[in-house]
């Protein structure tokens, strides 16, 4: 059948089972958007091309589809670069379609004019120039089969308006051909083994999970393989969910603002089993004193991950799931010719830790930011989807509202982006419409996209943002108090008023605003937010000085934790383990 251009597109993205795209139309782009019109794809109009790409990309995590998300040339496509760089950094699959110049322009500083697929090709897995309106329907089918599968990511199609507006004779193929596009999903039979007896021969193992784990639909294969052996789990940013939070063998958040059980197992391990997680700076600390006394066993989709910055001595390349799977199996066949140690005293000195090392904060005056959290979770019975910004926000809500189950948690892990969690508390409300949505947010974080909120008021999206409001940028703030001598340059950010009053300003957007500031008015305001049938915004008055703890300074090691008074600085080298943590 011939189509246009833009028709054929708008046929491919519905034969891909897109329901609903995010974006801000533009000259270049009409075509697509007149073609759009007559299509049952829902069609997503925010207020900025960055609160599309963010809203995309929470839509994708928490439905485990691919997310969609179209912005005009030149600074259209510029303004999705940060959401694209986030969803690259966090492996979540999303497909971003950007307008461009007509053909013949390119390269003339034509009016709105970018050289788009040069600016995104580091934070893509794949991108394409359109040339001719004949690939369209082989672009998309394998823009969206890229975007998926391996290694999850974004994929940037750039789309000439002459492109868009030529004709073509529409024919789709069975599957996409990618000759050179074969990720490695079955892991190595031999390496799997080692695996096995790696774990049957340990004395102090643990699990070290990211979001790879989610990613792949493997937490019951996690949980069957911790049970079964009787080892503790960790995870990242990312990983929050993968493994339940309430488990025994839960040893909750590992880094820089984990838990002191978790870093101090992993400073005692000898084994570390981690799937589909990478070692970053904020989990490892100084790498030099990373796990000195581990075996790792490193399980990844992607090769590049293996052995980059900690060495793998088992590397185990395949998808977790299915690599999980084959290595409870494995466990199960060679488990009655291994003779396993005795793991009790790993087993009491780990459950010691997390008794004595309990997540805790000051209760004394004033309203507290964990506090608001902890009721958070009290009222929605850990049952809520829970987007975060990024910030002292982020980690308090990491902290103390714990998840039993995956892509519950959407939170920006790699890029740390400032102004995500409200617009992709947009996109995972339209994902799950029938779930009871927050953004746990920053008053600066949550300035950088507030806009977005007319977008959630008109589309009907209920979400209900919490903002911790403590009148700073606050880790930026944190970091200047214990480093900088409290020199707070450039982090307050209401000086001699309270601005904006965003009360006043979510009612102004057509939404319900709530301040609270006594810490008997939280559990209030919190169920009379979920019982209003619109967007809410809760601006709790904080504490404004208060931290995140515990902390590991950067280029520390992981023992190496610092705290107020109910967290005194401690510096215990691992290889003189006798006390504490024997």
């Amino acid at each position: 059948m011939k189509l246009t251009g833009a028709k054929a597109l708008v046929k491919s993205l519905e034969e891909e089972g897109v329901e609903i795209l995010f974006g801000i139309p533009g000259g270049v782009m009409l075509p697509v958007f007149d073609a759009l019109n007559d299509s049952k794809i829902r069609k997503i109009l925010t207020r900025h091309e960055q609160g599309a790409a963010h809203a995309a990309d929470g839509y994708a995590r928490v439905t485990g589809r691919v997310g969609v998300c179209m912005a005009t040339s030149g600074p259209g496509a510029t303004n999705l670069v940060t959401g694209i760089a986030n969803s690259y950094m966090d492996s979540i699959p999303m497909v971003a379609i950007t307008g461009q110049v007509a053909t013949n322009l390119i390269g003339t500083d034509a009016f709105q004019e970018a050289d788009t697929t040069g600016i995104t090709m580091p934070i893509v897995k794949h991108n394409y120039l359109i040339k001719d309106p004949a690939d369209i329907a082989d672009v998309v089918q394998e823009a969206f089969y890229i975007a998926r599968t391996g290694r999850p990511g974004p994929v940037l199609i750039d789309l000439p308006v002459d492109v868009s507006r030529g004709e073509l004779e529409y024919r789709r193929r069975e599957q996409p051909l990618l000759r050179g596009y074969k990720p490695t999903i079955k892991g190595h039979k031999k390496q799997i083994r080692m695996a096995a007896r790696a774990i049957l021969e340990s004395r102090s193992p643990v699990i070290y999970v990211g979001g790879g784990v989610i990613n792949s639909g493997a937490s019951l294969e996690l949980k069957k393989l911790a049970e079964g052996n009787k080892i503790f789990v960790t995870h990242t940013l990312m990983g929050k969910g993968a493994f339940p939070e309430s488990h025994r063998l839960s040893l909750g958040m590992l880094g820089m603002h984990g838990t002191r059980c978790s870093n101090y197992a992993i400073c005692e391990t000898d084994l570390i089993v981690a799937v589909g997680a990478r070692f970053d700076d904020r989990i490892t600390g100084k790498l030099s004193e990373f796990a000195p006394k581990a075996t790792v066993v490193h399980i990844d989709i992607d090769p590049a991950e293996i052995s980059k910055n900690v060495r793998a001595h088992i590397p185990i390349v395949g998808d977790c799931k299915q690599v999980l799977r084959e290595l409870n199996l494995a466990i199960k066949e060679m488990s009655a010719e291994v003779a396993s140690p005795d793991r009790r005293e790993w087993s009491t000195l780990v459950l010691d830790w997390k008794k004595k090392y309990p997540l805790i904060y000051d209760k004394g005056s004033g309203l507290k930011p964990q506090y608001v959290v902890e009721k958070i979770y009290e009222v929605t019975k850990g049952n809520a989807i829970v987007c975060t910004e990024v910030g002292q926000n982020q980690m308090w809500a990491a902290q103390f509202y714990r998840m039993e189950k995956p892509r519950r948690f959407v939170s920006s892990g790699g890029l740390g982006t400032m102004g995500f969690g409200f617009p992709a508390s947009i996109g995972a409300q339209l994902g799950c419409p029938k779930d009871l949505v927050f953004d746990i947010a920053g008053d600066g974080s949550f300035q950088m996209t507030m806009q977005e909120m007319a977008t959630a008021v008109l589309e009907g999206t209920p979400v209900k943002v919490a903002i911790l409001n403590n009148g700073y940028l606050g880790m930026v703030r944190q970091w200047q108090q214990l480093f900088y001598d409290r020199t707070y340059a450039c982090t307050c950010l209401q000086r001699e008023q309270n601005s904006p009053d965003f009360v006043a300003l979510a009612e102004a957007f057509g939404a319900k605003g709530i301040r609270v500031e006594d810490p008997d008015m939280v559990e209030a305001a919190i169920v009379e937010a979920i019982e209003a049938d619109c967007p809410v915004l809760m601006d709790f008055r904080v504490e404004p000085e208060e931290n995140v703890y515990p902390m590991v300074a950067p280029g520390a090691p992981l023992y190496d934790m610092i705290g107020d008074m109910l967290y005194p600085v401690e510096k215990i080298h691992p290889e003189k383990a006798e006390e504490p943590f024997l």
